[in-house]
């Protein structure tokens, strides 16, 4: 069955940059951000990297753990380091999964479980697929999945907004409306009903429609 929001994220051994993990026990009890991409030396993904080696404060200050991921050995990924660093002016400051078994590619439904084989005579179009992201919360539970084209960059400001609405939603029971940002105001969850929202919220709330109840963003 295909990995849904809500399903519990794949746990995996896999060796990176920085040593093997177990990745469970790697996220702890932190947020992650899992992004994988088809190969190593690829341009539209050298960018991407390097922006995120620059944003990597703004997803420490959220609790948020960066973990990337290539259908290539480890030691390429050290290489490509240096090229990301040339031309983006920061290298990756997070690890780095090495997926020559296609194994965390398979268990995240980014690969057929048919594929197998020397990952370097697969080509960046045959591995074209592994282009996503996963968002994934401390319960080890999906939150978000994106799944880009390989011509289409990633916009990380925007998985920064997502991790900040999903940050606030899990803390409070509110929704985020289209194009939210931090301070601006937020939705009653529909599962709180009037007279508990007015516990919640004694100043009340605008409602232009009885299912629409508007208020400020929680502290």
């Amino acid at each position: 069955m295909a990995l849904q929001i809500g399903s519990v994220a794949p746990d995996f051994e896999a060796q990176t940059t920085e040593g093997k993990i177990k990745f469970h026990d790697w996220i702890g009890d932190s947020w992650a951000l899992l992004f994988s991409h088809p190969k190593d030396f690829t341009p539209v993904c050298t960018t991407e990297l390097g922006a995120l080696a620059h944003l990597k404060p703004e997803f420490d200050k959220r609790g948020v753990k960066l973990i990337g991921l290539s259908v290539d050995p480890v030691d390429k990924h050290a290489q490509w380091a240096e090229d990301i660093r040339e031309t983006q002016g920061a290298a990756p400051n997070y690890p780095l999964i090495g997926d020559t078994d296609y194994n965390v590619s398979k268990l995240y439904d980014m690969l057929p479980a048919a594929i197998s084989g020397d990952p370097a005579k697969r080509t960046a179009a045959d591995n074209q697929t592994v282009r996503n992201v996963f968002i994934i919360g401390p319960d080890k539970k999906i939150k978000l999945i994106l799944v880009y084209p390989m011509t289409t960059g990633r916009n990380f400001q925007e998985i920064l907004r997502v991790i900040d609405s999903l940050q606030l939603t899990a803390k409070h029971r509110v929704a985020t409306p289209a194009d939210w940002k931090q301070g601006d105001d937020v939705i009653i969850a529909g599962s709180v009903s009037d007279d508990e929202a007015k516990t919640i919220y004694p100043n009340g709330w605008k409602a232009p429609k009885p299912y629409l109840r508007v208020v400020p963003q929680p502290k």
